[in-house]
């Protein structure tokens, strides 16, 4: 169910799991997305704002601001992910080409100016690396507290890591981004404390080609939409539903990709849960910690690392997702972004 009107600041590499996220706001009539960031990481950053105006183009969005940001982090050179989500960034779609321009501010412009315009209003998420919030930052050191709530998915806390054996994508690609930020909102009380969505619970998150069908049902998409790891990679969705076509082509994608290595023909859906969170702080149940990055270790750089108990004599500055309904999670989605596809297709 929908409750009272949220509006967000939406910072994204996108990426698949993030395409899916951004369906999941814009299928929620609670959600207002003042803005959409774009910053590099899983693709470059102007591949990732063609995916963002894409996306709303075959939507049928409202024309939502969507701003380039950052092309590369702060300190160090660039990786894109490829392998992972695609040569364009969406896995096997190809989106229409949608005609809608950028925004004239750049993303760091557009997080300061929306955060002074609405002070203590807005919730911000941050599905990619930190590159566009940790600049923001440095332009108004105050912005931690002038928004309402902060939203991230990044990090491992008791969790192997997804890019190296300790560290997480979004963190890892901008590692000293994620510790400005996450030093930034040291001193906020609880509640307006970022909640850390990291590996440790987006794992959990494991779409199955069921749950793909589900949603093409949801959407009255025909014929049944049938994803198996026995498909070629020239197969492509025949599904009625240009939605649901797409993001099954993404998807397909993603799990492909999962299946490589040897985690089953599944996809982690780390952001479209992040967003979930973002609209509904209740869906996960959080702990406290303090929260920092390593910079300099030679086999750890980028690496999380979460004082629980108060080792380093710090008060908390997040609050980590520990656990959730993945269930009831992809029913929401699938009934919100099933019914919408449906609404728009």
């Amino acid at each position: 169910m929908s409750g009272p009107t949220q509006r967000l600041i939406v910072d994204v590499d996108t990426g698949i799991d993030d395409s899916l996220a951004l369906l999941y706001l814009l299928a929620s009539p609670e959600a207002e997305i003042l803005g959409i960031a774009s910053t590099a990481g899983n693709v470059p950053v102007e591949q990732v704002a063609a995916n963002n105006v894409n996306w709303l183009g075959l939507c049928h969005a409202p024309d939502i601001e969507v701003a380039l940001g950052a092309r590369v982090p702060l300190e160090c050179p660039l990786r894109t992910t490829e392998d992972t989500h695609g040569p364009q960034g969406i896995g096997y779609a190809v989106l229409p080409d949608s005609g809608r321009s950028l925004s004239q501010r750049d993303a760091t412009t557009m997080w300061v100016e929306l955060v002074r315009a609405h002070p203590g209003e807005l919730t911000g998420l941050v599905t990619g690396p930190l590159t566009n919030l940790a600049l923001a930052i440095r332009a108004e050191p105050e912005l931690p507290r002038l928004l309402h709530r902060l939203v991230v998915m990044g990090g491992a806390y008791n969790h192997p890591g997804n890019t190296t054996p300790t560290t997480e994508w979004n963190v890892s690609v901008d590692p000293e981004a994620a510790k400005e930020v996450f030093d930034a909102f040291s001193g906020l009380p609880e509640g307006r404390r970022p909640v850390l969505c990291g590996l440790d619970i987006t794992e959990t998150i494991e779409m199955t080609p069921d749950h793909v069908r589900r949603l093409a049902e949801a959407a009255g998409s025909v014929p049944a939409e049938v994803i198996s790891p026995e498909d070629a990679p020239h197969i492509r969705s025949r599904t009625s539903n240009p939605v649901i076509r797409h993001l099954s082509d993404a998807i397909r994608f993603y799990m492909d990709f999962h299946r490589s290595h040897n985690q089953g023909f599944i996809a982690h859906m780390h952001d479209p849960f992040a967003a979930a969170v973002a609209l509904n702080p209740d869906l996960a149940r959080t702990r406290p910690a303090t929260v920092d990055v390593e910079l300099h270790g030679t086999l750890t750089r980028g690496t999380t690392v979460a004082d629980w108990v108060g080792h380093w004599n710090r008060d908390p500055n997040v609050d980590i997702a520990v656990s959730t309904d993945p269930a009831m999670f992809f029913d929401d989605l699938i009934d919100r972004v099933g019914r919408y596809a449906k609404s728009v297709g």
